[in-house]
């Protein structure tokens, strides 16, 4: 999960309850299964659990071999993580098509489709991500399986000039030669956007210019980006439209968005970590995503994080209050689809 380093602008989507009506045929939701936590259901009822809830796509953080297992038939779509494979993936071909051999193949009944080459990657640890990428793309198609996309998912904050959106622009160097793979293979830039760590942040540095309702799809004072003209109501879709300015600076105006994070926490003593808070944020974005942002108005797919509490999560305490279930798979809170 993205936990710092958002600059102050201003200013998915599941489930609970209801959450099954949503059209099957669109793919714009999903949740993250994490697995921080010594009192989480077995792999098999928290896919159940995905199921009777009509959350048809899911990601997870590691080839976790029995949720691959519960997952077989089930016509769930998947984002795998490679974990901590990343340097090794990235020095070997033999050891990138023996993972895909191990983690992929032997799984034909999965809806593999996304495979994430490292989450929020920092440091020396960046020149591993292309060569990664590379070399577990190259795997996929021998293997035949070139239908499922390879990228990476990023923190927000590998964004700079945020604000306005159509400002942003990538801060590293290592960026850009992601971005211009992704568009020949067609994948597109996993990104963990969360807009409560941009508001915690604001608030505490006491700038105080995001409001409340800006970052949780309540109504609230509009904001105009005279440089692309369009008008944003909310704090997500300008952080979602940054991203996407930071792309076409890097000559990739072809390569999509994927949100593979997005949520709010629901306690843990931080500012705005409340359960009414993080209801409206995760209702807001449940009723908002299919309608994509100002730059792109398409169903925008997007993974709320995350489907439990987890009570092993590292980090500061709300980190383990994000979950939209307890582990006992009661609702945190209620939220009517």
């Amino acid at each position: 999960m993205a936990k710092m380093g958002f600059a102050p602008i201003l200013s998915v989507a599941v489930l609970l309850g209801s959450l099954a009506a949503f059209p099957a045929a669109v793919h714009s939701i999903g949740v993250c299964y994490g697995v921080n936590g010594n009192n989480l259901p077995r792999a098999s009822d928290v896919v159940q659990l995905y199921r009777s809830k009509g959350i048809d796509s899911m990601r997870i953080y590691f080839a976790d071999a029995d949720a691959l297992k519960a997952h077989s038939g089930t016509n769930i779509g998947l984002i795998m993580d490679v974990g901590d494979d990343l340097a090794r993936l990235a020095s070997s071909p033999s050891a990138a098509a023996g993972w895909v051999r191990d983690n992929v193949q032997a799984y034909p009944g999965v809806s593999f489709r996304y495979i994430a080459v490292g989450n929020e990657v920092q440091g020396s640890d960046t020149a591993n991500i292309l060569p990664a990428m590379r070399n577990v793309n190259s795997a996929l198609m021998a293997a035949g399986l070139s239908k499922i996309k390879v990228s990476t998912s990023v923190r927000f904050d590998v964004i700079a000039n945020s604000f306005p959106p159509s400002d942003g622009v990538f801060r590293d160097a290592y960026m850009t030669p992601i971005a211009r793979y992704l568009a020949t293979t067609g994948a597109p830039l996993l990104a963990n956007v969360y807009p409560y760590f941009a508001y915690k942040d604001d608030q505490e540095s006491g700038q105080n210019k995001i409001e409340l309702n800006y970052a949780t799809f309540q109504p609230a004072t509009p904001v105009t980006d005279t440089g692309n003209g369009l008008t944003y109501n909310c704090l997500f879709d300008a952080m979602v439209d940054s991203i996407y300015a930071a792309l076409e600076k890097a000559g990739t105006p072809s390569v999509n968005v994927v949100v593979s994070e997005s949520g709010w926490p629901s306690a843990g003593g931080a500012v705005g970590a409340t359960v009414s808070n993080a209801r409206m944020y995760n209702q807001g974005l449940i009723n908002h995503v299919r309608g994509g942002t100002p730059k792109k108005p398409r169903a925008l797919e997007t993974y709320i994080f995350a489907m439990f509490n987890e009570n092993k999560k590292p980090g500061d305490e709300i980190e383990k209050h994000f979950g939209l279930f307890n582990p006992d798979r009661s609702p945190s809170y209620n939220i009517n689809f």
